[in-house]
């Protein structure tokens, strides 16, 4: 299987959402997500993964706000307060969620 982030991107723009479920396998869900001037995400339930498509911009993570651009590979725990800010026009990730409800224990 072979997701193309450009062929994600212009099927997201065709809807009024700033993400959408591209993969779906087991526990494995894979969104597309390009937030609008400001990213309105709460904490989520399992543990999630982002790798940035293109654009740069911050991400807050836990209080921990850290430069971001394209290729990066961040990790958040279930329950955690995170979100991008101060990010380009073109800014767009992917986000992996994975795993069970309240996240993988260590």
């Amino acid at each position: 299987m072979k997701i193309n982030p450009q062929e994600a991107l212009q099927k997201l723009a065709k809807i009024e959402s700033p993400f959408l479920t591209v993969f779906e396998h087991g526990t494995l869900l894979v969104e597309v997500y390009k937030p609008e001037k400001v990213d309105l995400q709460q904490p989520h339930s399992r543990d999630e993964a982002y790798i940035i498509i293109s654009g740069k911009g911050e991400f807050l993570n836990d209080g921990v706000q850290t430069e971001v651009k394209k290729g990066d590979f961040l990790f958040v725990p279930a329950g955690i307060e995170h979100r991008f800010e101060n990010f380009t026009d073109d800014f767009s990730t992917w986000v992996i969620f994975y795993g069970p409800e309240g996240g993988e224990k260590v």
